[in-house]
């Protein structure tokens, strides 16, 4: 899906001054490859659904990668996109929605639940991409605390949750606005004891910094993408960037690293594309974990590797898992379904 990243790591191959595969993860870090399934395992079951966070929990990973919207009525729920996206939404009458959907923010989750998310519309460009997606009728928005009852039913014991904040600073009509967000989601996951297994990550800086002032025991992680047309980083541009919640780049001399040290994220989870050895070296030595988004390819997977990544979040953990399996890097156990 991806283009090949780090055509820079066959030198770091070479010249062997990069780390070694089977020693990635540093002293302080956890011991196994952070394997992290995104939107559960969106390229084997329904998106950011209670079945693909089950079938990644039975593949075996480190990280159930998701994110989370507010309802009308304040219900945390899980959902990438900030409206209900016609690719993926079907009507009570099993139909497929035409044209875009109404925001999450104008809906009460009551209302939510008469939409399947259970399958891809065929033909559609999304399900071109994923053509090993498994449908699963009749699977709905779930909350986050149906998220957290399934990882508590499922007995995994380990399994992080590394959850996004969907909300964009040039949209603030799609969502409420970061405080609420941010007290909607830290609530649910107090409430569910799970403030040490989670990781808040966002585009929007403001989220974060947020977390870091409501809720100092939740870990937070710094997304950043610098493809052609979504920049979410601005280096060189006049002023900060909108995302990066009043932080500019360029007062730190364009070292995205060192933004990210200032927003006080330990986790920075740049698009892939964006990554170089340089880059990975500098922010490890700045003390920062480095996990990119989102990496399907295995010739992308294994470059990455290479470069020294921490972790990486696939749409396909069970290819990324069968890589590190053939590189000797510990993964973590599959959860029986239950």
């Amino acid at each position: 899906m991806m283009k090949p990243i780090l055509a820079a790591c066959v030198f770091v191959l070479a010249c062997g001054c990069g780390p070694g595969l089977t020693t990635i993860a540093k002293a302080e870090e956890p011991a196994v490859f952070d394997l992290q399934g995104h939107r559960g395992a969106r390229g084997l079951r329904p998106e950011n659904t209670l079945a693909a966070f089950r079938h990644a929990l039975e593949l075996g990973v480190a990280t159930l990668e998701l994110d989370c919207g507010v309802t009308r009525d304040g219900v945390v729920v899980v959902s990438h996109d900030s409206a209900l996206n016609p690719d993926i939404t079907r009507g009570a009458d099993g139909k497929f929605l035409v044209g875009a959907g109404a925001p999450l923010v104008t809906l009460t989750y009551e209302q939510l639940q008469a939409f399947d998310v259970g399958r891809l519309r065929p033909g559609s460009d999304y399900a071109a991409r994923f053509p090993e997606q498994q449908a699963v009728d009749g699977e709905r928005i779930p909350r986050l605390k149906d998220l957290f009852a399934l990882v508590e039913k499922s007995g995994n014991r380990t399994v992080r949750l590394n959850i996004e904040t969907k909300i964009d600073p040039l949209q603030p009509a799609l969502t409420v606005e970061p405080k609420a967000m941010v007290e909607a989601i830290v609530a649910v996951i107090r409430e569910a004891g799970m403030t040490s297994r989670v990781t808040i990550q966002s585009f929007d800086w403001r989220t974060l910094a947020l977390v870091r002032r409501l809720a100092p025991e939740i870990a937070t992680v710094a997304l950043t993408d610098q493809q052609p047309g979504y920049d979410t980083v601005e280096v060189g541009k006049p002023g900060a960037s909108p995302w990066l919640g009043g932080i500019d780049v360029d007062d730190h001399g364009g070292s995205v690293p060192k933004a990210v040290v200032a927003v006080g994220a330990k986790v920075w989870s740049p698009d892939a594309l964006d990554l170089t050895p340089g880059v990975i070296a500098e922010a490890h030595a700045l003390g920062l974990t480095v996990i990119p988004w989102t990496v399907n390819d295995p010739k992308d997977m294994a470059n990455a590797l290479a470069a020294g990544v921490d972790g990486m979040i696939s749409d396909r953990p069970d290819v990324l898992r069968a890589l590190l399996v053939s590189k000797g890097i510990a993964v973590p156990p599959p959860t029986p379904g239950k």
